[in-house]
């Protein structure tokens, strides 16, 4: 039986870059080779596209040549220059290492649609919301879905201190991994955090401080055949949730530690999970996301953030989850390319 040859994107323009390639990292280390031919594409923080030997931590000074993906359904597949010509190497599927802009905002998924190869995870439309949070919070509040009050403040727009109530979490409305976000004590740090996130976003969110326990669930699946894997629980001992942004997170957090399986009792625990799988599939969500939550003392979950392309590194919670669940993440892998295969683009 031919293996599959599955496209692996990874690298990208935004922020999460380095991230984006320590998720390609442990895809590598798991990716089963036996059912799989891998062809890593390595984007640079300037855009250039590269079919390299894989994403290690130099991978743009290795063996790597230029590469395209072609948007014409009549020449389908990876373009590569060699020697002056361009081949093509047709791939069975893509997986979308990449987090954050270009990246999980439905930008890579307009490519790879027009380009009619099937690709695992969110589609457009979806990813596109999940990455906005002020159309996420809006589309699961009409859902009847719980969420932090909030405000949107936009580029030409000023916000008034005075009228917010204190703590507040002040973010950029399109962007991930913490990058951006401050947390807001009194009025006299608001227009400072604004002008943070403004960094990163012309649009800004502000929303309310909530009470509770910071809680993650992961999903994967499409419709309604879904697997939540174990729920875990983010303890932190000051500030905020920023792993991604620490200088050396493989050893741990500087502030956090995660609790795999979350120490909730079990009736918080399904309710939690069936919350993340309402959120997933009123966002219209398909093959993988982890839903982030909030569990307040009184037992209401409030959503957080959902994550189209959550983090695969070695310290990640959405690989951590669904191990405690019994499915490591070579499984994950199986399952997430056979859900990009079981529809067609058109179909998505």
């Amino acid at each position: 039986m031919d293996k599959l040859k599955v496209g692996i994107l990874f690298g990208g323009c935004s922020e999460e870059h380095p991230i984006s390639i320590k998720s390609a990292q442990e895809v590598a280390k798991n990716i089963n080779l036996a059912k799989y031919e891998p062809f890593y594409i390595g984007i640079t923080r300037s855009g250039a596209w590269k079919l390299c030997d894989g994403p290690g931590p130099a991978w743009e000074n290795g063996n790597c040549r230029p590469a395209l993906l072609s948007p014409d359904r009549s020449l389908p597949g990876l373009l590569v220059l060699e020697q002056g010509r361009y081949g093509t190497i047709d791939l069975d599927v893509v997986l979308p290492v990449l987090h954050g802009k270009l990246g999980e905002d439905g930008a890579i998924q307009g490519l790879l649609e027009l380009a009619g190869i099937p690709y695992a995870g969110c589609d457009i439309q979806s990813s596109a919301l999940c990455m906005d949070k002020s159309l996420t919070y809006s589309v699961v509040n009409a859902a009847g879905i719980a969420t932090p009050k909030f405000w949107t403040v936009t580029a030409d727009e000023d916000v008034d201190p005075d009228q917010l109530t204190y703590p507040v979490f002040v973010k950029p409305a399109r962007s991930g991994s913490s990058f951006g976000v401050s947390k807001v004590t009194n009025k006299d740090e608001l227009l400072s955090a604004v002008k943070t996130a403004r960094q990163y976003d012309a649009k800004v969110l502000i929303e309310e401080a909530v009470i509770g326990s910071e809680i993650g669930c992961a999903i994967l699946g499409n419709e309604q055949d879904l697997i939540a894997g174990e729920v875990d629980r983010v303890a932190l001992s000051h500030g905020f949730f920023k792993i991604h942004q620490e200088e050396n997170p493989e050893s741990g957090s500087e502030n956090s530690t995660f609790i795999v399986p979350a120490d909730i009792p079990a009736e918080s625990r399904t309710l939690v999970q069936e919350a993340a799988k309402a959120v997933y599939r009123t966002l219209g969500c398909s093959g993988l996301a982890r839903v982030d939550l909030f569990l307040t003392d009184d037992g209401q979950v409030v959503l957080n953030e959902v994550n189209t392309l959550p983090g695969l590194t070695s310290y990640s919670r959405y690989p951590r989850m669904m191990a405690a669940a019994g499915m490591p993440l070579a499984e994950v892998i199986d399952r997430i390319v056979s859900l990009a295969l079981t529809g067609t683009s058109d179909e998505r």
